[in-house]
């Protein structure tokens, strides 16, 4: 269930440790009575929710903190409901020391801009852990205050002061929804022509995505056919994702973690991180590549 973008709606047939899964996103294009309809619609006919287009819970600097629009979606009482935030700190941080050491793209000494740290703080400690140099874009791209963050210590100052704040606001006033995801506003593109890597959520980055790029690098979580169009067009080299392509696509750490949540077979207060990282390892979950110089898209 997602609050974004119908038109990136996809369905996908497959077998993961011997068990079959039908994965399928249902976008409502922002329309939160058509969302929370169709949660209680489908509680207790499916094994678990993936709840994208918001997040539910930001964690910063081991801190969870609730985002209080997001608590009008919680009406499921049988199928067990995420957004991927449980995930993030490993499958996404795994991701990263992935890259780093099978070779995929080197990291260390790199220029990366994560126009959002703080909904994916996994996976901005694991940049710094490679030796990659940060720029963190919270300040910029989420309440238009031009300052750059350039540690993840900056953003755990800021972080407990700000956050109180930010996760009472409108939701979209913080992050695109339904057909705004459509919209792209170039703003504030010397951080993104600075960068040599562009990380995080992908709607956040092709939010504010300038009209041409110089062969960076992006590495984000959920991506179409017509995203990589899209950034090949505006001159992206190569685009990782954190998670596998499935159908012609990768899916978000939400639709990833109600998989692993429906296998698992615990309560969602219950799974811990070992628990992540030990289904992780047993489905040998590696990152994708496209290389949009080489292939035809």
């Amino acid at each position: 269930m997602s609050l974004g973008s119908s038109k990136r709606d996809h369905s996908f047939e497959t077998e993961f440790m011997g068990e079959k899964f039908l994965i399928e996103r249902i976008g409502t294009d922002g329309d939160w009575d058509q969302a929370i309809q169709l949660i209680k619609d489908l509680d207790g006919k499916v094994d678990a929710f993936g709840m994208g287009g918001i997040d539910l819970y930001v964690y910063i600097a081991g801190k969870r903190y609730v985002i209080k629009d997001a608590k009008r979606l919680l009406v499921a009482h049988k199928s067990p409901m995420v957004d991927g935030s449980g995930l993030k700190n490993t499958l996404e941080r795994k991701c990263v020391l992935d890259i780093q050491q099978d070779g995929l793209y080197n990291l260390k000494g790199k220029n990366v801009l994560m126009v959002s740290a703080a909904d994916r703080f996994g996976m901005a400690e694991a940049l710094e852990e490679v030796g990659a140099r940060l720029t963190l874009g919270d300040l910029i791209y989420t309440l238009d205050v031009p300052i750059p963050l350039r540690s993840l210590k900056a953003l755990k100052v800021i972080g407990r002061l700000v956050a109180p704040i930010v996760v009472s606001m409108p939701f979209d006033k913080l992050y695109p929804t339904g057909k705004d995801q459509e919209v792209i506003i170039p703003k504030h593109s010397k951080y993104y022509y600075e960068a040599d890597v562009i990380a995080g959520d992908f709607n956040y980055i092709k939010r504010y995505l300038p009209d041409k790029l110089g062969g960076q690098v992006i590495i984000t979580n959920t991506t179409t056919r017509d995203d990589m169009r899209l950034l090949k067009q505006r001159g992206v080299s190569k685009v990782i994702t954190t998670t596998p392509n499935m159908g012609g696509r990768s899916f978000g750490t939400n639709v990833i973690e109600a998989l692993m949540v429906s296998l698992i077979g615990k309560p969602v207060d219950q799974i811990t991180a070992q628990d992540y990282y030990g289904m992780l390892q047993e489905l040998n979950m590696k990152p994708g590549m496209v290389d949009l110089e080489k292939e035809e898209i």
